[in-house]
């Protein structure tokens, strides 16, 4: 019989659930199963995602009991994988939160479990890996790691590039995180060049005026103020949340339903009002923010426009309870809504204004 390794070749193979590092000698006190090189580093990941998932690991990590049927071992395969999909959304979500939130050292940790499991699950080779290792490099891109997130953006091309089948959705968001990636390394040119494809592959299959397209317009944006090319800045800014015409409706676009919130009246109302998801909250109010900023610095000031971004911004603000914000944001809407000839936008900012200060903070 082989003889059994000992405690020390244990201790000495196992690695630090961060960096990988062995052997790992700091366990976690609350699942016992995962372990790490020093506590700096069981601190960040419990910080970045473990406290949302150390329960949820000991199903998964453990294994399972001998069972006696062919149903119970499917039974217990199907449970497996549903776990382990239930964590790859829950850890990417968190990333992308912490991303949008400008927290990129926190979102590191949540994104290397993301890109773990999603491994684990679907393989090495799979698209299902693309979002993980695009989100991994956005964040090392954040704290300066630009090593790390070339490594990261190439291996999410080469599955790109090899897969067959790769969806318009992956492509558009390959050639964006390519985009912003150059950017941040001040190479402005090849930056455009990605956000180009970006927008002609996001609005291809999706829409010209489409949110997905939308990012595209907004990142451009961005580089060409950076360029001092601020008329095609401003034209492209205009682009951002125009779907439908009107900024409104990137709000909405983002938003998922909840009927018991109407600010909205005529047939945008009918489409019943949206909830976003926090990631997405986050992201439409960084874009409008932006968006609002270049408004009222241009030479030409457009009411209208600047009222409908503003409107926007008092809902975001509302649906995530900053009432400060969101009643600071309604009142510029209301003052330059009073300035238009049309009366729907005085309205339906008024109702805003009414459901915000109806509120106790």
């Amino acid at each position: 019989a082989a003889a059994r390794p000992s405690v020390a070749a244990l201790e000495g193979s196992r690695r630090c659930e961060l960096c990988g590092a062995a052997p790992a000698r700091v366990r976690c006190g609350g699942c016992r199963l995962t372990y790490y090189c020093d506590v700096d580093h069981q601190k960040a990941d419990w910080i970045s995602i473990h406290q949302q998932i150390c329960q949820l690991l000991i199903p998964i990590r453990t294994p399972l009991p001998f069972l006696l049927s062919e149903k119970e071992r499917k039974h217990g395969a199907e449970q497996l994988l549903k776990r382990q999909k239930y964590l790859i959304d829950l850890a990417y979500g968190t990333a992308r939160e912490f991303v949008l939130e400008g927290k990129h050292k926190e979102a590191l940790p949540a994104a290397l479990h993301a890109l773990r499991f999603s491994t684990e699950v679907y393989g090495s080779d799979s698209l299902q890996l693309v979002p993980a290792y695009l989100l991994l490099a956005e964040a090392s891109t954040g704290v300066g790691h630009f090593l790390e997130a070339s490594r990261y953006l190439s291996q999410a091309e080469w599955i790109v590039l090899t897969a067959p089948d790769c969806s318009a959705a992956v492509e558009y968001q390959l050639h964006r995180g390519l985009g912003l990636f150059c950017a941040a390394k001040g190479n402005l040119e090849q930056a455009l060049y990605h956000l180009a494809n970006d927008i002609y592959v996001a609005s291809s299959a999706f829409g010209l005026k489409s949110l997905e397209a939308s990012g595209g317009y907004f990142h451009m944006a961005n580089v060409f103020f950076r360029q001092n090319k601020t008329d095609i800045a401003n034209s492209l800014y205009a682009e951002v949340g125009r779907n439908k015409g009107h900024p409104l409706y990137f709000c909405q676009r983002v938003l998922k339903s909840r009927p018991e919130m109407s600010l909205l009246s005529g047939e945008e109302e009918a489409d019943g009002f949206v909830l976003a998801a926090e990631a997405q909250r986050a992201e439409a109010t960084r874009v409008l923010s932006t968006v609002l900023d270049v408004r009222e610095r241009a030479p030409k000031q457009q009411p209208g426009e600047t009222a409908g971004v503003l409107h926007a911004l008092a809902m975001l603000y509302y649906l995530a309870r900053d009432l400060p914000k969101a009643r600071e944001a309604g009142r510029r809407a209301l003052h330059l809504a009073k300035q238009l000839p049309q009366r729907e936008s005085l309205e339906t900012v008024g109702h805003l204004l009414t459901l915000i200060n109806s509120c106790t903070e």
